[in-house]
């Protein structure tokens, strides 16, 4: 059971597939939303945004499908020319740049924190951070690694992972607070 099937949603539940598409549209805005939080770094290609946090707490709400429905609803919104990737930007350019990596990681990472999540790994703190620690390192690991390809192993590094860490950190932390306490004020019914 994830986050979203324990809320009481009624008419629209019954109604799985508009259920289903509420939900994953409403991702696919939330990471939108939290794509354009960004703080371009003048020495990087990569910028700070709040895309991390949307796409793994999207993940472990909706579920590895629900959850990986959304980012891919995201990256078409994208690739069709809504100006939804950080700053406002749109098109395929965006995916095959520097930064496609990170983008395209969020398809596994939100994934494997739905799974997680499914697996009861959102109910507790320590699990919580785990989970969203191992879709953290997923999205730096495939961003680092098409980054890479532009600049090179050691600067991929420098510039794409190692300035992000302390603020996935504290990402980290607010999901790792909200998550479990949703639960508890849901009462948790798995």
């Amino acid at each position: 059971m994830t986050f979203v099937d324990a809320i009481p949603a009624g008419r629209l539940k019954a109604h799985s597939r508009l259920y289903d598409s509420f939900l994953i549209l409403g991702g696919s805005f939330l990471m939108a939303l939290s794509a354009q939080i960004a703080i371009p770094l003048p020495f990087s290609p990569v910028p700070i945004t709040g895309q991390t946090f949307a796409v793994l707490v999207v993940g472990m709400l909706l579920g590895r499908w629900r959850g990986t429905a959304a980012v891919l609803a995201y990256l078409t919104e994208g690739i069709l020319g809504l100006p939804v990737f950080a700053g406002g930007v749109a098109g395929i350019a965006k995916i095959l740049g520097p930064t496609g990596g990170y983008l395209v990681s969020f398809l596994p990472a939100a994934y494997l924190a739905g799974y997680l999540a499914e697996k009861g790994w959102d109910r507790k703190i320590s699990t919580t951070f785990l989970a969203m620690t191992l879709g953290n390192v997923i999205i730096f690991g495939f961003g680092a690694l098409w980054l890479a390809r532009f600049v090179g192993l050691d600067q991929a590094l420098s510039l794409g992972v190692l300035p992000f860490l302390a603020g996935d950190a504290v990402k980290i932390g607010l999901a790792t607070l909200v998550l479990p306490g949703a639960w508890k004020l849901l009462g948790d019914k798995k």
